[in-house]
């Protein structure tokens, strides 16, 4: 077993759709208190581990990982205990069906749909979970109460597998990334886990505005195109390295940045490509664009299946992603 792994199966196994991230808070922390000088968790949710610099003119790096998932909250049980239920973050239909989910609790459920419901009319209103109760009265989950996805990951032939790769991979490699750094560092680092990125980035913009970074850069998944026939085109693919933003339908990166992490990693050959994502955006714009902004960049592993059960990376972007973190962290900007 890798040491990726080992700490996916930690930090990913821990419950935490957004707004319900205290578990997945109190794994990492425990982990991450012996590489940094304090941690905090502020108002929101997001937990803030600080190594403090010893430079003259240091200035604030501020790394961000998300460390909720996308989920699903009960909404109505009916009288045979069939649960409908609505989503928390992106959260598609097609991957939903006969896939088992687990609330809060414990109670587990296999998710359905209404089979005399067109196929090409079928939305998310149309599935319901089922525990196996008899009736209501017999449901252990309330309304209101959240779920996640239920899947066995895997590490095998040099990848992981698993539910909630985005962004709990992303949480790893900044786990690793602080393991690998001198005892003294030259600029103040801020090692921030945010909440709530699924639904709309809510937890990098307070946390930001609170360090005022100089600069920020986020560390996330990616898609990928290299699976057959891919509807959209994108010149990133899993194995091949850490993958350095340009820009996403949020933000466009900071070139400066952009360049600085490209000649990190071309100093401590460590292999890397672009990524321009067409679709979806990351904490980088929150970190860009909070108090008087910041420069901004984005360092993401290459992942198939995001969003699904059945996520996949490789675990040489992960380990070179936290190298290339690193790297970085360690030079005097």
């Amino acid at each position: 077993m890798s040491k990726v792994f080992e700490y996916y199966s930690k930090v990913g196994g821990a419950f935490g759709p957004s707004g319900r991230e205290d578990r997945v808070r109190e794994v990492i922390a425990a982990i991450a208190a012996d590489h940094c000088d304090n941690i905090q968790t502020d108002t929101l949710g997001s937990l803030i581990c600080h190594k403090k610099g010893t430079g003259e003119n240091r200035k604030k790096i501020m790394f961000a990982a998300h460390m909720d998932s996308i989920g699903l909250v009960a909404t109505c049980i009916d009288e045979k205990g069939f649960i409908r239920f609505s989503q928390i973050g992106g959260l598609p239909w097609r991957d939903l069906i006969n896939i088992q989910v687990q609330f809060a609790n414990g109670t587990r459920g296999v998710i359905s749909y209404e089979e005399k419901t067109d196929w090409k009319d079928m939305n998310i209103s149309h599935l319901f979970i089922d525990t196996g109760a008899k009736d209501r009265d017999s449901v252990k989950v309330r309304v209101g109460d959240f779920a996640v996805y239920c899947a066995q990951p895997f590490e095998q032939d040099g990848v992981i597998c698993g539910p909630y790769m985005d962004n709990r991979i992303g949480c790893v490699s900044l786990l690793l990334a602080m393991e690998q750094l001198p005892e003294t560092v030259q600029d103040d680092l801020y090692f921030v886990f945010t909440v709530q990125e699924e639904v709309g980035l809510r937890g990098a913009g307070p946390a930001a505005f609170a360090i005022e970074p100089d600069i920020g850069i986020a560390v996330d998944v990616t898609d990928t195109g290299d699976l057959p026939e891919h509807q959209y085109p994108m010149d990133c693919h899993m194995g091949q390295g850490p993958a350095i933003k340009i820009l996403d339908s949020a933000v466009i990166c900071s070139p400066e940045i952009v360049r600085a992490l490209d000649e990190t990693a071309a100093k401590n050959e460590i292999p890397f490509q672009h990524e321009i994502l067409q679709f979806g955006g990351t904490d980088t714009a929150m970190l860009q664009k909070t108090a008087m902004g910041a420069l901004a960049g984005a360092i993401s592993v290459p992942t198939r299946f995001i969003h699904s059960p059945s996520e996949m990376c490789s675990v040489s972007d992960i380990e070179q992603t936290a190298e290339l973190i690193a790297a970085y962290a360690a030079e005097t900007h």
